[in-house]
């Protein structure tokens, strides 16, 4: 039994170490969007690629308009940790019981 506990932990920390890395994705998109950035430089087109089309189902569910603001990054953020506190925890805590 402790092959199936090592292996949802090795998932889960694999699932944490993902959403950590989307979660700098998406600040580090906000971050650039503050600056007019070149729309054709690589790195923008990835962050781009990477992030819309999550932030714009976040929008189409959230329509918050008038403000001037975006919150859709920040409400990812926040599922973001939801995902690593609940699930990940969730499968951590199972793994100890199997382990």
């Amino acid at each position: 039994m402790f092959i199936i506990g090592n292996f949802i932990e090795a998932l889960a920390r694999i699932i944490d170490i993902g959403l950590t890395i989307y979660m700098w994705i998406i600040i580090i998109r906000a971050i650039i969007s503050w600056v007019n950035p070149d729309p054709y430089n690589p790195v923008v087109r990835f962050l781009y690629r990477a992030t819309e089309p999550v932030l714009y189902q976040v929008r189409r569910l959230i329509p918050i308009k008038g403000l001037g603001i975006d919150f859709s990054p920040i409400i990812v953020i926040l599922a973001i940790v939801f995902l690593q506190s609940f699930v990940v925890r969730s499968m951590l805590q199972i793994a100890a019981h199997f382990g």
